[in-house]
């Protein structure tokens, strides 16, 4: 059986999974090559970018955070990340109630 022709903005994922090319703005050439790295690249390379991705994540709430409560101490913005990060529920359970934030 021939396989289905592919558009050429996209990319073969997996072995059955045909998607759209990720990025508008990066030539499918680039964008071929950073899957082919990403594929590539070894486990223990993957965990670290996913690190570094969490870390940024968590940053930028941080950060968020800090601009809708200036006035809130460091550990009460922690907590408010815990609840961002955790769920409330579980935030609540594992750190205690949050107070009134500042």
């Amino acid at each position: 059986m021939k396989p289905a022709t592919e558009p050429s903005s996209s990319v073969r994922l997996c072995y059955t999974q045909i998607v759209s090319a990720y990025y508008s703005d990066t030539h499918p050439v680039m964008e071929a090559l950073q899957i082919r790295l990403l594929r590539e690249a070894p486990p223990w390379r993957k965990m670290e970018m996913l690190a570094g991705l969490n870390a940024s994540a968590k940053t930028l709430a941080l950060s968020g955070l800090r601009r809708h409560y200036p006035k809130a101490s460091r550990e009460e913005l922690q907590r408010m990340l815990a609840g961002l990060l955790l769920g409330e529920a579980l935030a609540c359970k594992v750190y205690g109630k949050l107070e009134n934030a500042a």
